[in-house]
């Protein structure tokens, strides 16, 4: 197969994140870099206190207002330390008897073994046993009656697990990891106490880290609490206790932007589920010689993992396809297999390329 790009200088980026982000917002922010606005600095160079960086956060938390539906009732932060500083930043805010806590794949995994070094945790559900293949039906899940709040990842980027559902808890705090589909569909903010995700995937760039908390949370966190992890000094300064990403947080605002001309959160939905659902249609029409990994009622629409009959043929098949433009296709070092992230970002182009390449290929080394 010949060699196929975007452009003379794009290729087709399927990586899980740093994932590829939207030519339009590459280019503004390339246009921009050197004299923000005319004003004659970047952003990279202009302080957080200024006007122009004050007028950029401010845009970024009402786009993701607009966007998400999120009730007034709710702070909209940007952090810093990733999703996985927030695994041990939820327990130490809010883990004081127990919580209970929901796991589908390796970053649940991770998330209770930070809750643990706090308190303790109660894995009322672990796909575990099955391969980390499936999400619970919501009818399934029991929660403990005194827990603190109950956690969950919506989307699992290594496993390609996804939940189809926002999950309630009948009053108790439910906190989420959203990192790898969060804007990528609507959701009902209003069923969850606290969101966080990373921004790397659907949001941004890597470095920032996007909170939505409700306001009844804030009121429980401990009154000593360390200043850089408590969530309640961070609203209570705007975001800006300290300096902050400021060219992450501006490129939230580009990403808003552009999802918000592209139609909203309703188009990035049905567009996003158009692609995958072509790519999983190639998958299940090999004859077997591609597996998809998770159940189909939990196939993520972010992330399609998927086997070749061998490993030798996976590392083959990656190798090759990086030859042909198409990169970040090998699974997470942990997993093994392929996987293809197709986030909001990802034009339908990339994933029929990525199509007619598996055809080729299977037949070449079927």
């Amino acid at each position: 197969m010949s060699k196929t790009k975007l452009s003379s200088e794009r290729i087709f980026n399927f990586s899980a994140g740093p994932s590829a982000l939207p030519l339009e917002v590459l280019e503004e922010a390339q246009r921009e870099l050197l004299s923000l606005g005319g004003i004659g600095m970047s952003v990279l160079e202009i302080s957080h206190r200024s006007k122009q960086f004050t007028s950029i956060i401010e845009s970024a938390e009402k786009n993701v207002r607009e966007l998400l539906s999120v009730p007034e009732n709710y702070q909209v932060l940007f952090l810093q330390g990733g999703a996985s500083l927030q695994f041990a930043m939820v327990p130490l805010n809010f883990l004081k008897s127990s919580a209970d806590y929901i796991t589908t794949g390796a970053w649940g995994q991770k998330a209770i073994r930070e809750a643990r070094r706090r308190g303790n945790v109660n894995p009322i559900f672990s796909a575990e046993a099955d391969g980390f293949k499936l999400a619970p039906r919501e009818s399934a899940l029991r929660f403990s009656s005194e827990t603190d709040y109950v956690h969950y990842v919506s989307n699992e980027t290594i496993q390609g697990v996804e939940f189809k559902y926002d999950l309630d808890a009948g009053g108790i705090p439910v906190v989420c990891d959203a990192s790898s589909n969060i804007l990528s569909k609507p959701i009902d903010v209003s069923k969850y106490a606290l969101i966080y995700a990373g921004a790397q995937k659907n949001i941004g760039s890597s470095g920032v880290t996007l909170v939505i908390i409700r306001d009844d949370m804030l009121e429980k966190i401990p009154a000593n609490q360390f200043a850089m992890l408590d969530y309640r000094h961070f609203a209570e300064n705007k975001s800006l206790p300290n300096t902050p990403n400021t060219w992450g947080i501006y490129l939230v605002d580009l990403v808003c932007k552009w999802i918000k001309r592209r139609g909203g959160l309703p188009a990035m939905k049905q567009f996003n589920e158009e692609k995958a659902k072509i790519l999983y249609a190639a998958i299940d029409s090999s004859d077997g010689y591609y597996r998809g990994h998770a159940e189909r009622d939990s196939r993520s629409v972010m992330n399609v993992t998927f086997r070749l009959p061998s490993e030798l043929l996976e590392n083959k098949f990656c190798t090759e396809a990086a030859e042909a433009g198409l990169d970040g296709l090998k699974g997470h070092k942990t997993f093994g297999g392929i996987r293809a992230s197709i986030y909001n970002a990802c034009p339908r182009e990339s994933v029929e390329a990525l199509i007619d390449f598996m055809k080729h290929f299977a037949e070449k080394n079927g």
